[in-house]
């Protein structure tokens, strides 16, 4: 999305402000409340997105790597999902909201294409910067005026500098998830999925990333298991915990290990994530002792 998206016009007054301000009441209210929409709607971009990457089979990392026809496909999965996050409709256009026929776009890029089908009708924008791991969601009544003058080849406009302050939003620069492997180097992401099963891939991802917390979307892409938990847990001293405690690593939940976490000044950590650490004194040895946390010495 560009680095600087004009503050709207959209107030009291703007001859599309009764309009907007109705979809947007009702679109909050389908989600559950601005702050669940905000939550749900970042981590459905998310999921749309990793979806298409598929990193673990693929071994592509970033948006960018995509052919142009998955690209395409990530647009109609965000129209599936926001549908069903809102429970609308499909209607003539991609779903109807307060008895009207309303278009949904997504853009990775900066703008939105409008078909001509559009045209004059209200349009719930969606645009997700992975770079700036920022999203977007806004409202606009596509009105001739507030696009552009010249189109594509299928007679597509996009929306012009002036047509974007009549943009109503509802998330502007709003962080969601971050791409996780987009920080990862390609050798440690081919390094992790070399291993044969899913303790060895695991203790890998934990050993090549740490010092950063690591979702459990991420373990559970990672194992390739249904169990994908099962890996984190010493299991019979095959468990990736066990692994990496034999090279002086920690392997720190979020939920049961916050404290040891704080204590060892490591990023905080959420409750559905975990987190790696090599110990480096023999007062961090201890300190994971006093936290239940068995390392093996002699690893200095």
């Amino acid at each position: 999305m560009k680095k600087s998206v004009p503050a709207s016009i959209v107030t009291p007054g703007h001859p599309d402000q009764p309009l907007l301000s109705a979809l947007t009441g009702e679109i909050t209210a389908r989600a559950g409340g601005a702050e669940v929409l905000a939550s749900r709607f970042g981590v459905m971009l998310r999921t749309c997105i990793d979806d298409v990457i598929m990193t673990p089979k693929t071994g592509r990392r970033a948006f960018e790597e995509l052919e142009k026809t998955e690209k395409t496909y990530i647009g109609t999965r965000v129209e599936i999902e926001l549908r069903a996050i809102l429970g609308v409709p499909k209607g003539r256009l991609d779903t109807r909201i307060l008895g009207r026929d309303v278009d949904i776009k997504n853009t990775m890029g900066n703008n939105w294409m409008i078909p001509t089908e559009a045209v004059d009708h209200p349009c719930i924008l969606v645009a997700a910067d992975e770079a700036r791991a920022l999203c977007y969601l806004g409202l606009i009544v596509a009105r001739p005026d507030y696009l552009t003058r010249g189109q594509n080849k299928d007679a597509k406009r996009s929306i012009s500098a002036e047509g974007f302050r009549h943009i109503h939003w509802l998330l502007r620069e709003h962080p969601y998830p971050a791409n996780f492997w987009r920080g990862v180097a390609a050798e440690k992401v081919a390094r992790i999925f070399e291993g044969k099963t899913g303790n060895h891939r695991m203790a890998v991802l934990f050993r090549e990333v740490q010092g950063q917390p690591i979702s459990r979307d991420v373990i559970e892409a990672v194992a390739q298991q249904q169990d994908f938990m099962r890996r984190i847990r010493s299991d019979g001293g095959r468990g990736a915990r066990d692994l990496l405690a034999r090279e002086g690593i920690l392997l720190l939940s979020g939920q049961y290990d916050a404290k040891l976490i704080r204590a060892l000044g490591l990023t905080e950590t959420d409750a559905r994530s975990f987190i790696s650490y090599r110990a480096e004194r023999d007062e961090e040895l201890a300190l994971a002792a006093r936290h239940g946390m068995q390392l093996e010495p002699g690893f200095f």
